[in-house]
């Protein structure tokens, strides 16, 4: 799995502009899923507020990414904003 920290300083932002990149643009994706699998992630939805199908789609996406990627940091990135519910840079 991909380590976004693991980056050798000089492809990392500086420590004071890394909370402070502007938001990039969203694309919205259309997809079909098994109605067991909407089933599951409504009742999850219910029961927890602060997931939305957005946020929930994006972790997901860029979890398998990372997983079965090239470890792009990007990926990660996105990863770990969404699973800590920061705004996506």
């Amino acid at each position: 799995m991909c380590h976004p920290e693991s980056a050798p300083d000089d492809l990392r932002p500086p420590l004071h502009l890394r909370h402070n990149i502007l938001m990039i643009p969203n694309v919205s994706i259309l997809a079909e899923i098994p109605e067991e699998l909407h089933e599951t992630l409504k009742s999850y939805l219910e029961s927890h507020p602060d997931w939305d199908q957005d946020r929930v789609f994006s972790a997901a996406l860029s979890l398998f990414l990372m997983q079965n990627g090239d470890c792009d940091r990007r990926a990660a990135r996105v990863y770990l904003d969404t699973l800590f519910n920061r705004a996506v840079r």
